[in-house]
């Protein structure tokens, strides 16, 4: 594309249209732009476009499409192709800080972040200008400019907070230090004096405030990993200045709004954040400033009211407060009772209230809600930091505060009692305490799994949540009713079975909840239940305890997906599937209805799919149905397919790029049911699964292989007979992803399955090509994991065709090209080869080398003889040898870049594992001592004399066990 007018023009309507509401227009309008980002020149244009368009919706839709461009192609994947050419990706670094810092905040959002992309990648190897060039910026005195230059750094370096120590981390870390500590500094010291300057002039100070936030950010990432030496030696500094900014307030910077953080708050939640860092990580050196950070914050958390706008600010002060009281050396601060009283009545209690937010969230907001409740991203809330805070006190003061706070939940459950309709919030505080009382560790899967001994759990439960959830109305006091299910949840290991049993109806019938919170909890107990494990690792609850609720917990589980607000509610959508793996055939009689509806329900999602986790766990269900149904009845099968094929289609032909790995899945899933020919409807298809934009996005890759060994198992006769002229087009695939290094497996199993399965007459004309390409690829980058498969390949090929055909195929490419492969891979690298079924291929191939091949025996590769059988014993008897060389380590991770439809694995639509060798060959080394018996009495005498001088005595040893459990002996 070229930089004119006229594509500008085009670009300007494409973006028009990529808004507009309708899909018939929008989504052509995103095929295009989709169609175009290959070419060259395209981002640029982008970048012209937000530089000089007129209209600012143009400039912000350039500025977004640009950013997710980037995202998608910046990176470079090895062996894949490169998506941005360099004269592009040259042309982006050298304009694209100018621009972002000319641009308006909106634009500079979204630019800002395409820079920390393209950072993360380039900088600082292929980037080396960048920090010169933003440090500069500083000098312009410009604090739009600034603040640019700021959030730039706060995006690039803000993944120092969380990647792994490694010494390229402490280098970059270095110089970033060595070019930014010192203007970071200096700029922080002239914006605290700018400060006092323009005290009152307010759009000034909301300008400063916003560079001291982001200087306080950059501070956290700088000083995450270790303590720079620049930073102790100017502790002074910055701890000085921020202890005076904590007990700042200023009249112009207080805002109105009770929602919103004003930059007051947030400068404070950072400093917060800051001492919190230094108190942990630093404590030694921090410890001159610890009392007087204390002293401020105590008074922050005493003086602050409860609007939403302080939240963050309040749990960041808590958890400083927490992460002080959690060191052994800071212990004496919290010691006196008095103390511990005062913390637990001024910040503890207070924080823990349900406020009327609360209850707006809960009622108008639920989903925010239950990701903050359940799933524990609440970290920025007042009750999770009080929460944690009760933890962070009872590891030295158990006792002290359990007492105090029993008094609290004595009290709360008595005003409870008084008026429960006025006063439910009270108890709604008491569970609340009692829960961050009693758990001490806690994990997603097991619920709680360390207790305090001084809260008795089972009594607090069948005396106070019982009684709310067994109320005729499932209604009333819905915060009430989500607590009680939430206890049930998370103490379910401590609360007794038979109490479990008696929540399973109550649980049940709170799915007709009206409240989205209450039976999404509902549905999120009931899974937890279903996966708890009891003796023997079977489920704690069993199939035959469920059996008279099966009906009613199905039905309220459909039902719920219908309740306002949980159409696609992946909580429910997860206890379904947990159910069907649950329940197992139980569940049969109720198939029609169910696969029905989760038809309907798929049909409807794929319009517009938005929720991942619910349609995963949908296509699980599917698989559950499918499985739990045909292993009672097969022939079902057919019915099955019936129901889905009609949606798959659909979902097929609109390019559904999120369910189609699924599909897929699916469809193997059916197929390996059938026990004879492919039916008709699937050869139909066959054709269009070869196609190769199938195979350019990577999460088909899994999917679509397994499919296509699904129809190779089932009908590679009907392939051969019916679509002889599609094997070019099969192996065109196998070409494909065994050039990747990422891929190079799936292609493997794709091979083994048409050298397993298809008649060797329809295959033979390819051969030697398959063989000439592995060898290209094995001169060209040998991996680890090539090799792994190449031998589990060379060893299946073997068992198929005959140690000889192999022996002959190898020649034919390059005379003795036979020994080379033996000498050079297959000994010295079996060991490495993994997986019972893997190895038991290897043995029985070089089992077939060693006995069924005549050239061993008379030629110059007589001399591998030995050295192959060592090899194969030591296949056995030895440890796998699982090292990998230092740069093959990232290579098996299916890494996709961007936003492209990752591949997600169905548990339910599992392969069996399949053994090609299993009619023929039960113990591979009774196998081998059996062939070699075989071989000796066709050359008596030979066998015995290559062992006896060759063979070394602990290989012999084994070997002489093998021919005793087999009975034979050598002549």
């Amino acid at each position: 594309m070229e930089l004119s007018d006229a594509n500008l023009q085009t670009l300007t309507e494409y973006l028009k249209k990529t808004l507009d509401p309708d899909p018939a227009i929008r989504r052509p309008a995103e095929k295009f732009l989709e169609s175009v980002e290959g070419s060259q020149n395209y981002p640029l244009l982008l970048l012209t476009l937000l530089e000089k368009s007129q209209e600012n919706v143009i400039k912000v839709c350039a500025s977004v499409t640009f950013k997710n461009y980037i995202k998608r192609n910046w990176r470079i994947v090895e062996d894949e192709p490169n998506k941005i050419c360099e004269s592009d990706r040259i042309a982006i670094k050298a304009n694209i800080v100018p621009l972002m810092l000319s641009s308006p905040e909106q634009i500079q959002k979204q630019l800002s972040d395409a820079i920390s992309i393209i950072g993360r990648e380039d900088f600082p190897q292929k980037w080396p200008d960048l920090l010169t060039e933003m440090v500069n910026r500083f000098q312009s005195g410009d604090f739009h400019v600034i603040n640019g230059v700021l959030r730039t750094a706060h995006s690039l370096f803000k993944r120092y907070r969380h990647e792994f120590k490694s010494n390229e981390l402490w280098t970059e870390i270095k110089l970033v230090l060595d070019a930014f500590a010192l203007p970071l500094t200096n700029l922080f010291k002239a914006t605290i004096e700018l400060c006092s300057t323009h005290a009152n002039d307010a759009s000034a100070l909301k300008v400063l405030f916003s560079s001291l936030i982001l200087i306080a950010k950059l501070f956290y990432s700088l000083n995450f990993q270790d303590l720079p030496e620049f930073f102790e030696d100017n502790m002074e500094t910055w701890m000085t200045n921020f202890h005076s900014l904590l007990t700042l307030d200023n009249k112009l910077l207080q805002t109105d709004d009770e929602e919103e953080a004003g930059l007051l708050e947030l400068l404070k939640s950072q400093i917060c954040d800051n001492a919190a860092l230094y108190a942990q990580k630093y404590d030694e050196e921090f410890q001159p400033y610890l009392p007087r950070f204390v002293t401020a914050i105590w008074n922050l958390l005493v003086t602050t009211g409860q609007e939403v706008k302080y939240d963050l600010l309040v749990s960041n002060a808590i958890q400083f407060l927490a992460s002080v009281c959690e060191r052994p050396h800071y212990k004496h601060l919290f010691e006196d009772q008095n103390t511990l009283t005062s913390i637990c009545e001024k910040v503890i209690v207070p924080n823990m209230e349900f406020r009327a937010a609360d209850e707006e969230a809960f009622e108008d907001n639920s989903e925010e809600y239950i990701r903050r409740d359940l799933e524990g991203s609440d970290i920025d809330t007042r009750r999770r930091a009080a929460c944690d805070l009760v933890r962070g006190l009872c590891k030295f003061f158990e006792g002290p505060v359990t007492g105090i706070f029993s008094g609290y939940v004595n009290s709360m459950l008595q005003e409870y009692a008084k008026n429960p309709s006025v006063n439910w919030k009270h108890k709604d505080a008491a569970i609340y305490l009692v829960t961050s009382l009693a758990s001490k560790a806690q994990t997603q899967k097991h619920g709680i799994t360390q207790a305090n001994e001084l809260v008795n759990l089972t009594e607090f439960f069948v005396n106070h949540i019982q009684p709310d959830l067994k109320s005729a109305t499932v209604n009333e006091f819905p915060v009430l009713k989500a607590d009680g299910i939430k206890y049930i949840m998370i103490f379910r290991n401590q609360v007794p079975k038979e109490q479990l049993l008696v929540s399973i109806p109550l649980l049940i019938n709170h799915l007709q909840a009206e409240s989205i919170v209450v039976h999404t909890y509902a549905a999120h107990a009931l899974e937890r239940l279903f996966t708890m494990r009891g003796t023997n690792n079977a489920t704690l609850i069993t199939a035959a305890e469920m059996a008279p609720f099966v009906e009613v917990l199905l039905t309220n589980l459909f039902k719920a997906l219908t309740l306002p607000g949980s159409s696609e509610n992946e909580y429910i959508m997860k206890a379904i599937m947990r159910s069907f793996s649950l329940l197992q055939e139980s569940i049969i009689p109720y198939i029609p209805s169910v696969i029905t509806q989760l038809t309907q329900k798929l049909l409807a999602v794929s319009k517009n799919p938005s929720k991942p986790h619910f349609n995963h766990y949908m296509f699980e269900s599917i698989c559950l149905s499918i499985r739990i149904t045909c292993k009672a009845n097969p022939e079902a099968v057919g019915s099955f397919e019936e129901a889905l094929f009609l949606v798959f289609t659909e979902i097929l032909q609109n390019d559904v790029q999120e369910f189609i790995p699924y599909v897929f899945q699916v469809m193997s899933l059916l197929l390996e049911m059938h026990k004879n020919e492919i039916p008709s409807s699937y050869m139909a298809l066959f054709p269009h699964l070869l196609q190769p934009v199938l195979w350019e996005r990577t999460g088909n890759i899994p999917p679509l292989v397994r499919l296509l060994q699904a129809y190779l198992e089932r009908g590679a006769s009907t392939i051969a007979s019916a679509a002889a002229d599609k094997i070019p087009g099969l192996l065109g695939v196998f070409q494909k992803l065994i050039a990747s290094k990422a891929n190079d497996h799936q292609g493997f199993y794709l091979l083994n399955s048409i050298i397993e399965h298809m008649p060797p007459e329809s295959v033979d004309q390819y051969r030697k090509q398959i063989f000439i390409l592995l060898f290209q690829r094995l001169q060209n980058s040998k991996t680890t994991k090539f090799i792994k498969s190449f031998l589990v390949f060379i060893n299946l090929y073997c068992v198929r065709y005959g140690a000889l055909a192999l022996q002959e195929i190898f020649d034919s490419i390059q005379p003795k090209m036979f020994g080379m492969v033996l000498e050079k891979i297959i000994i010295p690298e079996i060991q490495k080869v993994s997986g019972q079924v893997e190895k038991k291929i290897c043995a029985v191939g070089i089992t077939k080398i060693l006995t069924e091949c005549p050239p061993m025996m008379d030629t110059e590769y007589t001399k591998l003889w030995i050295p192959l059988l060592q090899a194969l014993i030591g296949l056995f008897e030895l440890p796998e040898d699982d090292t990998i060389p230092d740069e093959e380590h990232f290579i098996d991770i299916e890494d996709t870049p961007g936003y492209q439809t990752a591949f997600s694995q169905l548990a339910f639509a599992g392969k069996k594992e399949h053994d090609p060798v299993g009619q023929m060959v039960n113990n591979p080394r009774i196998h081998l001592a059996q062939s070699l018996h075989k071989l000796s009495t066709a050359c008596p005498g030979r066998v015995l004399s290559m062992l006896s001088t060759n063979l070394n005595a602990e290989a012999l040893q084994y070997l002489q066990g093998y021919l005793q459990a087999a009975s034979v002996s050598l002549l």
